[in-house]
């Protein structure tokens, strides 16, 4: 008799552990209450799904800030390269982008989810439309899933329910319900690749520039006044603060608002060092020569960023160009390489891409994702407290967790 394994959560972990097990002989039943599997991972990228990154173990773990050393094994197995090879495998083409970042050719992320789901099927795993409510156990050992329409008997129970990032696609926080139910420590949740709330400047809230978006800007993120990371690429300031690319990628590095102070500089032109702005200044100047400095940044700036650079430069609106100092000039030059956003903290975790915590490393076994505390228990992807930055390395979790706990569910104990 094949062993009965219950799969909880039909996202990018979850599906990859009811492959792996399935794979492994066992007898695997899918829990998914979305109308279809992978929502989350349908739109992550943009829709495009950045699958994994071209890495190999060493660089993947360069790239997980959070319990990384707990990966090592799981990576070592799979790891960005395997993974490539195994969608590959499913016949998804894929291609690489800057920063090793892999998306398939197609840049459409249901190119991935649907080459799961045939895999699913080929593999004739049952896939019900059931919420689980929580894991039976017996003598400290599984023995069953508790769903809304009757128990599921099961010798193994993977949990792979996601954290609590994008509710709307099913990422309600019930696996680390159910794990702390099961007695496991859930560490405190909050958002990584998050969203960041904060101010210009005392008096000039991002609100007032709420829509604009900026392209190809340097950005760098002071920790109490420490430079920690700097990167390039795309923003967007909103009512509340500033998202995008760029601001997402920079959440990541940023974990210690409670007891540190974060803020960000915008190098509005990074392709120009001072010597050359001043020279593209001097130039502008010559140009808007008789008119008011607020009516001569037209070439240089978005019409609406234009009466902030302003305020921030401490020259008058309304002073002459032909007037202006060379310490005003290069009190221009100053805002326009480091223009500033106090960070006051990030957005809730339901509006960032991964959930930051969940549930407690030291109590699974790294080598094959199982409990150290129930028996027949397996844990997969979010629900885990690790998370890495963007570039694909947190969907590499995924894999990599899920083949881990699918094939080790499969092999222990097998009847």
């Amino acid at each position: 008799m094949s062993k009965r394994i219950v799969v909880i959560g039909g996202g990018a972990a979850g599906m990859m552990a009811a492959i792996s097990a399935a794979e492994g002989g066992a007898s695997v039943t899918l829990l998914e209450p979305n109308e279809r599997l992978g929502k989350k991972l349908n739109i992550t990228g943009k829709g495009r799904c950045n699958v994994t990154n071209d890495s190999d173990m060493a660089g993947l773990l360069a790239n997980v800030p959070r319990n990384g050393k707990f990966l090592y094994s799981a990576f070592s197995r799979f790891d960005g390269r395997d993974a490539m090879a195994f969608f590959k495998g499913l016949g998804v083409p894929l291609k690489v982008e800057r920063g090793g970042r892999v998306f398939p050719v197609s840049d459409r992320s249901f190119d991935i989810s649907a080459a799961l789901e045939r895999r699913l099927r080929t593999l004739r795993v049952t896939v019900l439309r059931r919420r689980a409510l929580g894991v039976r156990t017996d003598g400290g050992a599984v023995s069953g899933v508790e769903t809304e329409e009757g128990e599921l008997p099961a010798e193994a129970v993977i949990l792979a329910t996601g954290g609590v990032s994008y509710p709307a696609t099913g990422s309600t926080g019930d696996g680390h319900r159910m794990a702390a139910q099961a007695g496991h420590t859930v560490t405190p949740l909050s958002g990584s690749l998050v969203p960041l709330e904060g101010v210009v400047a005392p008096g000039i809230p991002c609100g007032q520039l709420q829509g604009l978006s900026l392209r190809n800007v340097g950005l760098s993120v002071f920790e109490s006044g420490k430079k920690i990371y700097t990167d390039f690429g795309e923003l967007l300031f909103t009512h509340f603060g500033v998202s995008g690319p760029l601001v997402l990628s920079a959440s990541a590095h940023m974990r210690r608002f409670d007891k540190k102070t974060y803020r960000l500089e915008i190098d509005l032109k990074p392709a120009l060092d001072a010597a050359q702005l001043d020279r593209r200044l001097l130039s502008d100047f010559a140009k808007y020569a008789n008119h008011d400095f607020r009516n001569a940044l037209d070439d240089l700036l978005p019409q609406k960023l234009i009466p902030v650079v302003v305020a921030l430069s401490g020259v008058p609106e309304r002073e002459k160009v032909h007037d202006l100092t060379r310490e005003q000039r290069q009190a221009l030059a100053q805002i326009l390489k480091h223009f500033p956003v106090e960070i006051t903290g990030p957005r809730p975790a339901a509006d960032a891409i991964v959930t930051s915590g969940g549930v407690k490393v030291s109590e699974i076994d790294p080598n094959t994702m199982e409990s150290k505390l129930v028996k027949g228990l397996y844990f997969a992807g979010e629900l885990i407290d690790t998370d890495a930055y963007t570039g694909g390395f947190n969907l590499q979790i995924a894999w990599a967790t899920g083949r881990a706990a699918g094939q080790a569910a499969a092999k222990n104990g097998t009847q």
